[in-house]
């Protein structure tokens, strides 16, 4: 477990299987970017054009679906930047 800025956090720790074929192989699977243990929370990071973003979205739904007391929540690019504004902090190309 990693600690930035006093706040503990791990990188993709857990994979939640949202289909199997008929041999039980999995063939659909959501990997949230990050877990914040104090908040019980994982947390999906995506920069992409939102247009691209429906395939991540309806795993998202997918994931609260069969996982509903799973903790989740997706921050768009649009959210990054807003907080990267409010906390006065110069994002990456």
């Amino acid at each position: 477990m990693l600690d930035y800025y006093g706040v503990p956090w791990e990188y993709e720790p857990t994979t939640f299987v949202l289909e199997r074929d008929a041999d039980g192989r999995v063939t659909s699977a959501f990997t949230p970017d990050f877990y914040l243990p104090e908040q019980d929370l994982y947390v999906e990071v995506t920069v992409m054009r939102q247009s691209l973003v429906t395939r991540k979205n309806r795993k998202l739904r997918e994931l609260r679906r069969q996982y509903p007391h799973v903790n989740v929540k997706l921050f768009y690019r649009r959210d990054i930047e807003r907080l990267a504004q409010r906390l006065r902090l110069k994002l990456a190309g």
